[in-house]
């Protein structure tokens, strides 16, 4: 039972590390013609989570897709290594919560930092292409006072978070951080006129209650 739970496991993580390698390959060429970000000012003004750095350009020469490009052929051989010691070892049992655990490692440290392009078709985000048809909408929320994200770095706080509500998809894909209202009203104006709709939440100045206001 075990061994067939951690081959389903290891099929879906060599599925997704794949999937993963070529949605970037693929949003690193359509980003050359992106309508935003295109200026330095544009990157300098988006944050990508974690580490909380300006966003860059997509290129194959960045280190950052280096790492993915060279890191998933190693994350795979690690993966079947792993597989195969599960598979010929008596190691399950009371360590089946762990080895499975450093299958997930394995699978999700192969990771492009956070990213936003507006294209003219639709928009890359977290490294993925979605056409605007598979958008179903966005959510911004101001990083104020309160905020689960205020704090973490100086450059968030009183920025935006930026996240993407994708059709057929409990859970939406990552955020990106806006740091200042100017280029976020950017970003809303090119998705509003292609018809796609969001939600702002913006923080009381009277209270840390958030209220909501739809685009139109």
């Amino acid at each position: 039972m075990y061994n067939i739970i951690f081959t389903i496991i290891f099929v879906l993580g060599v599925y997704l590390l794949i999937r993963y390698r070529l949605n970037l390959s693929k949003a690193v060429q359509l980003s050359k013609n992106a309508l935003f970000p295109t200026k330095e000012d544009d990157f300098n003004s988006l944050l990508s989570p974690t580490e909380w750095k300006e966003m860059e350009p997509l290129s194959k020469n960045t280190k950052s897709y280096l790492f993915v490009k060279w890191g998933t052929p190693v994350a795979l051989i690690l993966l079947a290594l792993l597989l195969w010691f599960v598979l010929m070892t008596d190691v399950l049992g009371s360590s089946s919560f762990s080895i499975a655990s450093l299958f997930l490692v394995i699978i999700t440290v192969i990771k492009h930092p956070g990213n936003l392009f507006i294209l003219t078709s639709g928009l890359i985000f977290d490294s993925k292409y979605y056409s605007f048809n598979q958008i179903k909408g966005y959510e911004v929320e101001k990083i104020s006072r309160w905020h689960e994200l205020y704090g973490l770095d100086p450059k968030v706080n009183n920025g935006y978070k930026f996240s993407l509500k994708i059709k057929n998809k409990p859970f939406s894909p990552n955020f990106i951080v806006v740091k200042d209202h100017e280029n976020l009203s950017k970003i809303v104006d090119l998705l509003d006129k292609e018809g796609i709709l969001g939600t702002i939440k913006e923080e009381n100045s009277y209270s840390s209650i958030n209220t909501s206001t739809n685009k139109s």
